[in-house]
């Protein structure tokens, strides 16, 4: 559950740590009835212009069996299942704010006879996750549908959850470097729904306000689609 560290001081209002250029446009609402209408053909997407990026997070992840882990924003447990596999004797917890995309991950996960997991639906900005208590966060292509508004407290939230020294690997479209890459910016600045809401974003140079220890960063295109690889260690609580 969401807890405030006795220790914190109370919120004052401060220069954002998250850059602003493109923002997000839909609202949690629209996001969530939109991946719902997506989650039957979510996959297909996945596969064509983000499976390199995802392959390459898992590999980073190094996850060891017996941790807890937590994915936020699990889509059609594509991501979730391949750890659940890799954790049997953990903890596996999987938060998504769309019905639609839960149901999708639990048959994925009931094909595989898979077991030790939960699946909960809820909003990144308030985890019902304890504090201090998970080893390892995943989080791919979600923050690229976020309001820089809500960014740096769902960002805060996964330092909350976060033991120190445990790992969050994140996953983002991000700017893209050539110039077939600029389409997809350009879809969302035509409609952003065309793009499920997802606008590119890059906060590599400065989760470390946030937190957060830099270990890498990594660019990566699959079919021009642009993304964002990062790993960083909670290397302090922040309130």
């Amino acid at each position: 559950m969401n807890s405030t560290d006795s220790s914190c001081p109370p919120p004052q209002k401060q220069q954002d740590s998250v850059p602003k250029i493109l923002d997000a446009q839909l609202p949690p609402e629209k996001i969530s009835h939109l991946y719902d209408t997506l989650a039957p053909i979510y996959d297909i997407w996945g596969k064509l212009t983000e499976s390199r990026a995802i392959h390459k997070a898992l590999e980073l992840a190094a996850i060891q069996d017996g941790e807890t882990i937590l994915e936020v924003a699990v889509g059609t447990g594509l991501v979730f299942s391949n750890l659940v596999e890799k954790n049997p004797h953990g903890k596996n917890i999987g938060i998504d704010l769309s019905p639609g995309m839960l149901a999708k991950a639990k048959a994925r996960l009931q094909d595989k006879s898979l077991n030790n997991y939960t699946l909960i639906e809820a909003s990144a900005t308030e985890l019902p996750v304890k504090d201090f208590s998970v080893d390892l966060l995943m989080n791919t292509y979600m923050l690229d549908l976020i309001p820089f508004t809500e960014m740096e407290k769902v960002l805060k939230e996964f330092n909350r959850v976060l033991k120190v020294g445990g790992r969050l690997v994140l996953v983002n479209m991000t700017h893209g470097r050539s110039f077939f890459s600029k389409f997809y910016e350009l879809l969302f600045r035509i409609s952003p729904s065309l793009m499920g809401g997802c606008r590119p974003i890059s906060i590599s140079s400065d989760i470390h306000n946030l937190g957060f220890k830099l270990k890498h960063v990594e660019y990566l295109e699959q079919l021009f689609f642009p993304s964002e690889i990062i790993l960083a260690i909670k290397d302090q609580h922040v309130c």
